[in-house]
């Protein structure tokens, strides 16, 4: 690194003072190859997929995390409509391949996921998956947990079990996945209390509100642990 050079020199017409060069240029490069690359998100989803528009918008812009794939059961899924507008690759999964391990495996791979977001997606998780990312995959269910999950409680049969049972409030549950349906590691809970005059189609709404407005961000806040994580390495 050059350093400025005491004035002493007797004065002549080629006398030059060395100044430090310009490390901007060098600093920058600094700066990117040192800075976290953004988490790769593949996203899960079974049907209209709010969700994961939801998510994809989150992150549009963001330098914390960047969705790199979607993939459906259900050809029908919204993801189908949304996800080419957004330039995403989307993935059929039939009936096969999403009970498929190794398959699902080696697809995640080749996108390069870091983690998995299931928005809305009903079928049980391959072990196999569920081992390669441990606290990489991430639900959310549309109660307050443990109450009104497990198998078959999903969408407007949650909401129908909550009203019928006369709860007087609802919410969401945030959670990794394991094994058993909904009852892996609890990221976060957001309630809402319900108002008597609600039913399961009005209780939906506003859940969904709070979908929309929470799982973004626990998303973000995962991605930044895996982050921290990579730096700590």
């Amino acid at each position: 690194m050059y350093s400025r050079i005491p004035v002493s020199f007797p004065e002549h017409e080629n006398t030059r003072i060395l100044e430090h060069p310009d490390t901007s240029f060098f600093f920058l490069i600094f700066a990117a190859m040192s800075a976290p690359k953004p988490t790769r998100i593949a996203i899960l989803a079974s049907g209209g997929g709010s969700n994961a528009r939801k998510i994809i918008e989150y992150f549009a812009e963001s330098h914390t995390a960047e969705v790199v794939l979607l993939a459906s059961n259900n050809s029908q899924s919204g993801i189908f409509t949304f996800g080419p507008e957004s330039n995403l690759p989307c993935v059929h999964l039939t009936k096969e391949q999403h009970r498929d391990g190794d398959f699902l495996l080696g697809l995640f791979k080749a996108y390069k996921v870091d983690l998995i977001i299931l928005a809305g997606y009903l079928k049980l998780i391959p072990s196999k998956l569920i081992e390669a990312f441990p606290r990489h995959i991430l639900n959310i269910h549309p109660s307050l947990l443990p109450k009104f999950g497990g198998k078959g409680m999903y969408g407007m049969r949650v909401h129908e079990a909550v009203i019928a049972s006369e709860e007087f409030r609802s919410g969401i549950t945030i959670h990794f996945v394991n094994e058993v349906y909904d009852e892996g590691e609890i990221l976060m809970q957001k309630a809402l209390m319900i108002d008597e005059s609600w039913d399961p189609q009005t209780l939906q709404k506003e859940v969904q509100k709070l979908e929309h407005q929470y799982f973004p961000k626990a998303i973000e806040k995962v991605c930044l642990r895996l982050q921290q994580e990579k730096n700590n390495v």
